[in-house]
């Protein structure tokens, strides 16, 4: 499945969402965040699906932002900014609350909007020569709160203050020093670890793995705002499960559990 600016892969378990732009640094139009909507619907319903690594094509760079070659057609009146704006937010709240784990591979720049999304995923591995920022107060922009929170929950209020404030690029040791990251790595190394630990994913009990992104993303929201009889019946549904039962026999019989998410 692909579109003229996104591009959709299944690799076994493994849905790949690619930003497909990379004469403009994969900048993303509003087009591409619709795409990128219907990608991730796709590899939601898809029980094959286990775990969604998101990337950038031609090897230079993540997601570099907004496609400012389009503002005059997206972004050239009042509703038109409030459009595209909404479009952004709702990609950001759905990546960061999808039911199956997310990976962002990020390979080069990785700029505003693109580190908005890298952010909004469960995990960030990124290449040995990325590059980082938020030039937000560069261009006079606003960030609200919901996108605030996620850099928040990740890096802290002194890191988010730092990076917002100073609009300034980081490079990949920076990155990894205040937690943006998890991994660093030489670039030829990224995708082959990225699939390996998104297959590492895919093999585990998916009902588990739900639980506890449920369970972790629950924690850092205002308690008047966390599900927590939801997370409990997930925790209960999995000692329920036939996953369970056979993650216990595996165990006993030294041999690797094959998991179907029941």
């Amino acid at each position: 499945m692909s579109t003229d600016k996104m591009i959709a892969e299944k690799r076994g378990r493994v849905g790949l969402m690619i930003f497909n732009n990379p004469a403009r640094h994969n900048a993303v139009s509003f087009d591409m965040w619709e795409a990128a909507d219907r990608i991730l619907s796709d590899f939601v319903k898809d029980d094959g699906v286990r775990v969604i690594v998101v990337t950038g094509a031609g090897g230079k760079a993540f997601v570099s932002g907004a496609d400012i070659s389009k503002f005059e057609d997206e972004r050239a009146t009042e509703a038109a900014v409030k459009r595209y704006n909404v479009a952004v937010e709702r990609m950001y709240d759905t990546i960061y609350n999808l039911p199956k784990p997310t990976i962002a591979m990020v390979r080069g720049y990785c700029i505003g909007g693109g580190l908005g999304l890298a952010v909004a995923c469960d995990i960030r591995i990124c290449s040995e020569e990325s590059r980082f920022a938020l030039p937000a107060a560069k261009l006079g922009l606003g960030y609200g709160y919901a996108g605030l929170k996620r850099f928040v929950d990740v890096v802290g209020p002194a890191a988010t203050k730092e990076i917002f404030y100073t609009a300034r690029q980081y490079d990949a040791v920076e990155a990894l020093q205040m937690g943006l990251v998890g991994r660093v790595l030489p670039g030829q190394k990224l995708e082959p670890y990225v699939m390996e630990m998104a297959e590492t994913i895919a093999n585990n009990a998916p009902l588990t793995v739900a639980a506890v992104k449920h369970i972790v993303q629950d924690a850092v929201k205002d308690p008047a705002a966390r599900d927590l009889a939801r997370g409990e019946a997930m925790v209960r549904t999995c000692f329920a499960s036939r996953d369970y039962v056979e993650g216990r026999r595996a165990f006993m019989e030294k041999r690797k559990p094959v998991f179907t998410g029941s």
